[in-house]
């Protein structure tokens, strides 16, 4: 009888451990900001912190979602992301081009038909970059090339979905102590699907007339279906985006998160990038010509344009999402709000976990 309160009291102290070794950690799970001391500001529910890049960012509490956003964006170095993130791309879309070319032959697809696709859609000294570089790896195409294409594409995008990662995360204000193989394999793990997801994106709406005829053709149904491929032109790029942005959002974070919570983020990643993208597009091709300031690299120079702009608005997605987790998530408040009750309670800094 002693025996098993002894060993009922042993598996209790067991669990009480384990709880508070989960609140431990879940306490210490989000990243405090810091005050910012050479600058005070002018309200009582106002406060400066120190962004990433040492700069001063104004927090409001109790403020609206918009104010809230617009402090992340400035804490957290928003424009700095977006730019490293337009670099990451930049090295990784040409190998991946070079890849994606080197599987043209395998699918007897017509170069002309990729070629006059990017004419039509990407602004014009852009259009001439990306179609010289087709030109040159179809009339240069090799195993070896398939190969390098492969391992440079795989490696050079995959270190842009780590940055990508290591911007949701500081947009979440979590600290990331994931193994950097795991990470690596993630990372890879979704530049694949991506470049997947968007492949099949990209092939449906250039290729669907054909394959509309393959499907329906023997039983003569293909121009009472043609409808169907039209508006799957239209329709399939916005589904397709979304999708991939509610994945990205929902599994890259080091953060457990609900499908539906990132929905919002999601939603407005995919209307502002295909919006920016058309209107950016219709911009560089009517009044802006680059090529006559910047020369031969003007097509580089609007790519690396358009690249900062869409990395900055996964990022704002992401800080949206962030927002509306903290606010239902977090019972005492957000890290910034929890700190300004820390500082207005104590007077000073301290270094509260936050719940």
């Amino acid at each position: 009888m002693g025996n098993d309160k002894s060993s009922s009291k042993f598996l209790e102290q067991a669990k009480n451990f384990k709880d508070e070794q989960k609140k431990s950690i879940k306490k210490e799970y989000y990243i405090p900001p810091q005050k910012f001391e050479s600058k005070t500001a002018k309200k009582d529910n106002q406060i400066f912190y120190v962004s990433k890049i040492n700069k001063p960012a104004k927090f409001t509490k109790d403020g609206n979602i918009l104010s809230t956003l617009i402090y992340r964006i400035g804490k957290d170095n928003a424009t700095g992301l977006a730019a490293q993130l337009s670099y990451y791309f930049l090295l990784a879309l040409f190998p991946t081009l070079i890849f994606v070319l080197t599987l043209i032959p395998l699918f007897q697809v017509n170069p002309d038909t990729i070629t006059n696709m990017i004419s039509e859609n990407a602004p014009g000294d852009t259009a001439k970059l990306i179609t010289g570089i087709i030109d040159d790896v179809m009339n240069n195409a090799s195993g070896g090339l398939f190969s390098f294409g492969l391992i440079a594409a795989l490696w050079s995008a995959s270190n842009g979905m780590t940055a990508l990662m290591n911007a949701f995360n500081v947009a979440y204000d979590v600290e990331d102590g994931r193994n950097a193989i795991i990470l690596k394999i993630m990372s890879v793990f979704f530049t694949v699907i991506m470049v997947v997801v968007f492949g099949i994106a990209i092939a449906l709406p250039i290729f669907g007339q054909q394959i509309g005829n393959l499907l329906f053709g023997p039983l003569g149904l293909e121009s009472e279906l043609r409808w169907i491929f039209s508006l799957i032109k239209v329709v399939l790029p916005i589904i397709v985006t979304f999708i991939v942005f509610i994945t990205l959002y929902t599994l890259a974070p080091n953060i457990k998160i609900k499908l539906l919570s990132v929905v919002p983020g999601a939603a407005f990643t995919t209307i502002a990038w295909l919006g920016s993208s058309s209107l950016f597009g219709v911009y560089v091709n009517n009044f802006a010509n680059y090529s006559k300031t910047y020369g031969s690299i003007g097509g580089i120079i609007v790519l690396m344009i358009w690249l900062f702009l869409t990395g900055l608005i996964i990022i704002i997605g992401a800080e949206i999402n962030a927002v509306l987790h903290q606010k239902k998530m977090l019972k005492n408040g957000s890290p910034e709000e929890q700190t300004f009750n820390n500082l207005t309670e104590n007077g000073d800094m301290t270094n509260a976990s936050i719940e």
